[in-house]
């Protein structure tokens, strides 16, 4: 079994806009392994979100080909794409998306639901992926009872409930200050620890800094792509 959680070859994106033809993505090429920690920054206009709504399987591409854990996404019709993003894929942003009237166990349920899991089986599955994150002594409160940290870190284990192949997380500490950042970026550290696959969309060079590669796009193509030292969460 190959160790490639996401294979992208010569991958590029275009949309009009009114008489303009844009470029988002010019012909990327990238190989993500299992257990890999990536960042992928970029300056605004760089391609890094259209990168991320294509890795997310929210997007399709215009050229090129994407592979998902040994599936090629890149062609397959939505309702495929929306199966393969429930079972492959956790998504973390940064406004975390929460249910406000729901606690926070039913909420890391809510991707079983979906999948038609029994009620049982998502409570014990809710309550494993909230004491992965620490959590597991905040099952039954609410949102508005949590810190934003601690918000985030719901939103990640409703993420992990489905044990994706791949973490996905655009700005996850783009709403939280610097000491919740770091409380949460350990969180990432801790999961990658443990052998999950993350990919994380970010502008700050102190949130890339902790993962152990940057991949750095400019004007729709990949600029840099390098290993590196992991600053760890303080």
């Amino acid at each position: 079994m190959s160790d490639l959680v996401i294979q992208v070859i010569d991958l590029g994106r275009e949309y009009q806009m009114g008489t303009e033809l844009v470029q988002a993505l010019r012909a990327v090429s990238l190989e993500i392994r299992r257990n890999e920690y990536v960042a992928i920054m970029g300056p605004s206009g760089s391609g890094k979100s259209t990168m991320m709504n294509l890795l997310g399987c929210l997007d399709t591409p215009t050229s090129g080909e994407y592979w998902l854990n040994g599936q090629e996404v890149s062609r397959m019709p939505d309702d495929s794409l929306a199966r393969v993003r429930n079972r492959e894929i956790g998504f973390v942003f940064q406004t975390f998306n929460l249910l406000p009237r729901a606690t926070a166990l039913q909420n890391v349920e809510l991707p079983l639901v979906y999948a038609g899991v029994t009620a049982r089986e998502r409570r014990d599955r809710a309550r494993k992926a909230l004491d992965r994150v620490g959590l597991g002594n905040r099952i039954d409160h609410r949102p508005n009872e949590l810190s934003g940290g601690q918000r985030q870190r719901v939103a990640i284990a409703r993420a992990l409930v489905n044990e994706p192949s791949l973490l996905l997380a655009d700005e996850p500490t783009g709403n939280l200050d610097s000491a919740t950042s770091a409380d949460v970026m350990r969180v990432f550290d801790l999961l990658q620890a443990q052998g999950q696959t993350i990919v994380v969309v970010t502008h700050e060079a102190e949130i890339a800094a902790q993962a152990g590669r940057v991949v750095t796009l400019r004007d729709g193509r990949i600029a840099t792509d390098l290993l590196q030292e992991r600053v760890r969460a303080a």
